[in-house]
Formats: C-alpha cells, sequence, structure tokens
C-alpha cells in the first residue's frame, strides 16, 4: 500500500495503486460521493482524490487500517453526533478497512458539504453585484 508514485493526475490512477480490496472500498466511496453531487467535478488536490463543486466537497484516501475521508471541518462539526462509532479530528473520519463504508453518514455529510458550497458561492456572487456601479 506504500506506492512510490508522486503525483497523481486521476482518481483512477490514484486508485490503482492500491490492492484489490482496496480498490473496491476506494471505488465504493467515489460512487457514495458521485450520488450524492452528480455534479461535481473529480481532481486530485495534495495527492488525493478530491471532489469539488463552488470549491472543495470532500477528500478521501485510502491509509494503513482506514480509509480517510475530509469533509473540511464544518463537515465533521456538522455531524458529530453521528460519529461516534468512528475515530475523528476537525476535519477527518476514519472509516475502518474491515467495516462496511457508512453510506447513508457519508451522502449526508456531502450534501451538507454542497449546500454550503453552493450558499457561499451565491452569497459571494451576490456581493460582488452590490458592489457595482
Amino acid at each position: 500500500m506504500d506506492n512510490n508514485k508522486t503525483s497523481f493526475t486521476s482518481i483512477d490512477e490514484y486508485i490503482a495503486v492500491f490492492p484489490e480490496g482496496i480498490q473496491k472500498l476506494l471505488q465504493e466511496i467515489r460512487a457514495i460521493i458521485h450520488a450524492a453531487a452528480p455534479d461535481a467535478q473529480e481532481k486530485i488536490s495534495y495527492q488525493m482524490p478530491a471532489f469539488a463543486q463552488k470549491g472543495i466537497l470532500v477528500y478521501f484516501a485510502a491509509r494503513k487500517d482506514y480509509i480517510g475521508f475530509y469533509p473540511t471541518s464544518s463537515g465533521t462539526e456538522a455531524f458529530q453526533q453521528k460519529l461516534s462509532a468512528y475515530e475523528y479530528t476537525k476535519g477527518s473520519i476514519k472509516f475502518p478497512l474491515d467495516k462496511p463504508l457508512p453510506t447513508d453518514l457519508i451522502t449526508k455529510i456531502v450534501k451538507f458539504r454542497l449546500a454550503e458550497n453552493l450558499k457561499k458561492a451565491k452569497e459571494k456572487s451576490s456581493q460582488g453585484k452590490q458592489h457595482r456601479p
């Protein structure tokens, strides 16, 4: 799992360096995110898979013993009550490799982050219009 690759250009390329079992989990979390935010764009950021729509929504990555899910601090803060079954920090959640991914929780977090990004973009857009002469 320790890859020697220094730079990825796509999520497919990222996933391809891992063993089959990990690849399956990475493809699964990717599909969950796609379903929750169908218009989001895939990208590699900080050498991790990421989804963006009006800014980054979430990142995810394979680690030694878990799949890391990074919904920013607002994403973990908003769902703190539902994260008690997982190790988490201010901006990251660890999903153990030996347990099923929590599809509903991931979906809710992605939709929350999408709504948050769309709201910020709308506010920024309306502020820009107010300042025009």
